[in-house]
């Protein structure tokens, strides 16, 4: 019994210390003014809270996108889920030989607050980032 309470006490733990789901009317004001001029046509915004960052999930135009804003309001970057057969031939074959018996999740566009444009692509519980032009640049485990 002992060993189950300390296994439960640690899935607890573990689970506070990722994001929080948390309801709109816990952003900041100007978290949520800042989300709304950069995204206004977004719909099912769902928030959540990490590290003293918030992350919205939301869809716009029928798309699924997600936005980190830090706590006043700045925005850190945009996701915007994809096609994964729409990414580029350079990272479609960088994940063929790497990867050769897998295949893409998921693949998503990131903008960060410079406007610099990146690819994701999810395979084997691994974020694989790519630049603008196809070219790898790191793995980041799930």
């Amino acid at each position: 019994m002992k060993k189950s309470g300390i296994l439960i006490a640690f899935i607890v733990g573990a689970a506070m210390i990722h994001a929080q789901k948390i309801q709109t009317k816990d952003v900041p004001v100007q978290v949520q003014s800042s989300f709304t001029r950069k995204f206004p046509d977004a719909h099912h915004v769902k928030w959540e809270k990490e590290k003293g960052k918030f992350e919205a999930g939301f869809t716009s135009k029928g798309t699924s996108y997600s936005a980190l804003l830090d706590a006043t309001g700045n925005i850190i970057e945009s996701e915007k889920l994809i096609n994964p057969q729409s990414l580029s031939a350079p990272i479609k074959q960088f994940i063929i030989k790497k990867y050769p018996e897998s295949s893409i999740k998921e693949a998503a566009q990131i903008t960060d607050s410079k406007g610099v444009v990146t690819y994701e692509a999810e395979v084997n519980g691994m974020d694989i980032i790519f630049d603008a032009n196809g070219k790898f640049l790191k793995e980041i485990k799930d």
